[in-house]
């Protein structure tokens, strides 16, 4: 069993709502060359959110707030989450949900997520819906309608 530590993380960076400090995801399960699940450390800058509002049809998804405090927006309902608190989001429930940082700092959360071969992710505010399969090298975009379109981001 091979010890990663955050140093041997795969990092990457997204430039956070309002010009701010960028967000990071740090990679834990691509370090560890894990396939049937993805877990990565999200910090999320003051003011950011973690996507847009989504759901995913075949992939449950878990959040575990471990600094920081941060808001969960699921369909209309807002919940302050807090260290040690975590949310679930089990596949095929039709409510879009995002993470928004509405603090002065830094919020901290680990992340982990199924991964179908095959996945429909929902985006309700935006009229898009990803289609993912991973034998393929990209996802392709469809509006709710299953016409062609263009990613929401």
């Amino acid at each position: 069993m091979p010890k990663h530590t955050p140093e041997s993380f795969i990092k990457e960076e997204n430039q956070g709502q309002g010009g701010g400090a960028p967000d990071q995801v740090h990679w834990i399960s691509e370090a560890g060359g894990l396939t049937q699940f993805g877990s990565y450390l999200e910090i999320l800058q003051p003011g950011s959110c973690s996507s847009i509002k989504h759901w995913h049809s075949a992939e449950d998804e878990m959040v575990y707030v471990l600094a920081g405090q941060v808001t969960l927006v699921e369909g209309d309902t807002e919940t302050l989450l807090h260290p040690g608190d975590a949310a679930t989001f089990r596949a095929g429930v039709a409510v879009g949900h995002c993470l928004w940082n509405r603090s002065a700092l830094p919020t901290t959360c680990l992340v982990v997520g199924t991964r179908a071969q095959v996945d429909r992710i929902t985006y309700p505010e935006h009229d898009r819906v990803c289609l993912r399969d991973r034998s393929l090298e990209h996802d392709a975009w469809v509006d709710t309608a299953g016409r062609p379109a263009t990613s929401p981001y």
